[in-house]
């Protein structure tokens, strides 16, 4: 009877310590191999034209503020427009008036993987305020803007300008020596400036030409307007690198471990094991020890 129940524990015992084996061997298995999170990050954006104008009606009590963007794209996107206009209540009766006419009027953005761009371009342009209808504010041939933000790399930022304008009338030289202004009298004054870039470690930004708008047209209801037009803007910022693959010797986790199951077969089946072959090595050790421990309870029990 001793001898029976002692051998009835030796097989119960065994049967739990393999279990246990096996079942810690799954959980060491499945538990390998480091986890790994990856996030979107990073910016692109470009705008042909903005204004930020306030314009003064003939008895100055009223004030009509002209905010308008032409082509404004965030990536991912692109946009094209020649013309653009606008109404104001009180600026000749209402009608619609000209703010920009160009042959070709672009701006695009994009983010992609580890880069980010923004482009934007303005080619035979002409910018019109709100009574002058006739008078460009400013004629240029073309300008352009450009940033680009790529991981791994300094942001850099360009722009690229005629080496003229016509502002008001007059034809300017644009230089790089500051600020120009153009005053015409009994219609007012602009000032421009040119070609602004900014860079940091992980943005850049380019404005082609700002102007600095006061004038004072007396016709179509309008008495002044004053503010500032801004010409071929594009900015970026730079996105997180993509993600390296994984290093030989890490286990694959999810799809990936799906993925590479066939090829993991395929090398055991070489050597005559299958998918299961380390779980059955676990099982056959937690066994065998178990077994020897049985035996030499078993021993013990016949000696006494």
């Amino acid at each position: 009877m001793y001898t029976i129940n002692v051998r009835t524990h030796a097989r119960r015992w065994t049967t739990v310590a393999a279990a246990t084996a096996l079942a810690a061997g799954s959980a060491v298995l499945i538990g390998a191999g480091p986890a790994h999170a990856t996030g979107a990050s990073g910016g692109a954006s470009a705008a042909v034209l903005r204004t930020g104008l306030d314009v003064a009606l003939l008895d100055k009590t009223v004030h009509a503020p002209l905010a308008v963007s032409v082509n404004e794209v965030r990536a991912p996107g692109s946009a094209r427009r020649t013309a653009l206009t606008a109404r104001l209540d009180g600026v000749d009766g209402g009608k619609p008036f000209s703010v920009l006419r160009a042959a070709a009027a672009d701006a695009k953005a994009t983010v992609d993987g580890g880069r980010a761009e923004a482009s934007s371009t303005l080619a035979e342009a002409r910018l019109h305020v709100p009574g002058l209808p006739l008078l460009s504010v400013v004629e240029l041939e073309a300008v352009s803007s450009r940033a680009v933000c790529e991981a791994g790399r300094s942001p850099h930022a360009s722009v690229t300008l005629p080496a003229a304008v016509t502002v008001l009338g007059k034809r300017v030289a644009l230089t790089a020596g500051g600020p120009t202004r153009v005053a015409v009298p009994g219609v007012g004054e602009v000032r421009l400036d040119l070609s602004k870039t900014e860079t940091t470690s992980t943005t850049a930004a380019a404005t082609a030409l700002r102007l600095e708008v006061s004038v004072n047209p007396l016709k179509l209801n309008v008495a002044e307007v004053e503010g500032t037009l801004t010409l071929a803007e594009a900015a970026c910022e730079t996105p997180e690198a993509p993600a390296a693959p994984a290093a030989d010797g890490v286990r694959p986790q999810g799809a990936r471990a799906e993925r590479a199951a066939p090829s993991a077969e395929a090398g055991l089946a070489e050597t005559g094991g299958d998918a299961v072959t380390p779980y059955a090595a676990v099982g056959a050790a937690a066994l065998l020890a178990a077994g020897a421990t049985a035996v030499a309870v078993s021993r013990r029990g016949r000696r006494g």
